[in-house]
């Protein structure tokens, strides 16, 4: 997708995901053979639910339908969430990401695997799992020092529903 078309793209959607309560995450548009999607993921601090990808993808239809962003060629349009395996790369996703596990690639330690306990403006603070019995030890990481880093499914994890309740 052209950069101007991202652009436009942005500047037409990002006032309807921001309305409907969310962020605008990604849009991406593909092509195979003749046939183009349309991919906007939107994400929030308290997750998408399903109701209201279905209702915001109605919403972006009719204002694409009204414009001619996407040109004359038939098109599919998919709104959806990150994936939970989605790369964190911005404050917010790491801010989201506090109480989860996350694999980070750092700049030159290496790989390294912790929960995130709190994020500020200059980095996270994470604990670190014991190994072997071994008592969790607390570790700073500064957002410069981290190259990627993504969180790890827990599929024994509790979340926040669960926990309040």
């Amino acid at each position: 997708m052209s950069t101007t078309q991202s652009e436009r793209l942005r500047g037409l959607l990002e006032p309807l995901v921001s309305a409907a309560g969310l962020d605008l995450e990604e849009i991406e548009v593909s092509r195979a053979g003749r046939r183009r999607t349309l991919r906007i993921v939107v994400d929030s601090d308290d997750g998408v639910e399903l109701d209201a990808c279905a209702d915001l993808s109605r919403v972006i239809s009719q204002k694409l339908d009204e414009t001619d962003a996407m040109g004359e060629d038939e098109y599919v349009l998919e709104v959806t969430s990150p994936g939970a395996d989605r790369p964190l790369t911005q404050h917010r996703h790491y801010v989201r990401a506090v109480g989860r596990l996350v694999r980070f690639q750092l700049h030159e330690d290496g790989e390294l695997v912790a929960r995130i306990l709190s994020a500020d403006d200059e980095g996270l603070d994470l604990e670190v799992p014991g190994v072997k019995g071994r008592k969790p030890t607390a570790r700073r990481v500064a957002f410069g020092e981290i190259a990627k880093a993504r969180v790890e499914i827990e599929f024994n994890r509790k979340d926040k529903k669960e926990e309040e309740a």
